[in-house]
């Protein structure tokens, strides 16, 4: 399975310029079952990542544009009454896919964005009192961009928990540049990009994650970096349990990604800004305050870091 995990990240750095970790994070909460918020400035790569990344799995894909005036039944779908067969019929929305994209999600109104809130958590949604079921493996990658604001509705702690992960594209340095003018200069990239697996090889890929193996002093570290987020003066609700399951699947899923069976502390710290940050709910003062990306940084300074053999 290292191949074909090797075989995607090399198909989407096919499309994408520098953007290996970030590749790496994202795949990893795909293989532990969880859900993206990517952020940063429009034209930085979210669309063209989230696009890539399906298409390398073949699976079914559906983009939806959130707009204020968007309605919940846009996203899930709703019952139309047929006039020829005289009765309801349910017609899906663009929630019946494999991955779906929520691009500009904070532009929604927050009952928009709350009927993601069913989707995301049991991977169904229920329309007119009868459930229905989402197709299998289903994932949302959300994005948006942290600088503008004006008519945007922030999205409560509520949703931005039920993201595995909050992951900025980041902006190309020189050297990347020039390769993104040298590679999108003549033709499209994503147009000649094929498949390199199918759904049954990632639903594999998602059972062999959740028998990589996680020593228990790194569980402990684990849990003493969540403990630590609700003891932090700054902080008015630390990381809550759903937050320590997303950290530990995570964690599994990040090592199989760089290729190893076991997880090592590099693996938790490397996701501990990622995993964490946006689920801290900071504490209202009057001076300057930290970031969630600061206090995590700072936690993963002051938390002792164990030292084992940690494939044992």
């Amino acid at each position: 399975m290292k191949e074909v995990i090797e075989a995607i990240k090399a198909n989407i750095g096919r499309v994408l310029v520098g953007k290996e970790e970030v590749t790496d994070l994202l795949l990893s909460a795909i293989l532990a079952g969880g859900h993206v918020l990517l952020e940063d400035v429009p034209g930085t790569g979210k669309t063209m990542l989230a696009k890539s990344l399906a298409k390398s799995m073949e699976l079914s894909f559906s983009r939806v544009q959130f707009t204020p005036d968007l309605l919940p039944s846009d996203i899930t779908g709703l019952n139309y009454y047929n006039q020829k067969a005289g009765e309801f019929v349910f017609r899906g929305g663009p929630v019946f896919t494999n991955l779906l994209l929520a691009d500009e999600i904070n532009r929604a109104t927050p009952r928009t964005q709350s009927s993601l809130l069913e989707c995301m958590e049991e991977h169904q949604v229920t329309i007119d009192g009868e459930t229905k079921k989402l197709e299998e493996p289903f994932f949302v990658i959300a994005t948006q961009n942290p600088i503008e604001t004006a008519g945007t509705y922030p999205l409560p702690e509520a949703q931005l928990d039920r993201f595995l992960m909050q992951i900025p594209m980041g902006l190309p340095d020189a050297g990347e540049e020039r390769q993104i003018l040298e590679r999108f200069g003549k033709e499209n990239p994503y147009d000649s990009l094929t498949a390199v697996c199918g759904r049954e090889a990632l639903l594999n890929l998602m059972k062999e994650a959740e028998a990589v193996y996680v020593h228990p002093h790194l569980m402990d570290y684990l849990v003493e970096l969540v403990l630590a987020t609700r003891k932090h003066s700054e902080v008015e609700g630390g990381v809550s349990p759903r937050g320590s399951l997303a950290f530990y699947w995570a964690a599994r899923a990040y090592a199989l990604v760089k290729g190893r069976d076991y997880v090592v502390p590099e693996d938790i710290k490397a996701l501990a800004v990622p995993v964490l940050a946006h689920r801290l709910v900071l504490a209202r003062t009057l001076t300057g305050r930290s970031t969630g990306r600061q206090i995590i940084e700072q936690l993963l300074n002051n938390v002792f870091v164990p030292t084992e053999e940690w494939n044992t």
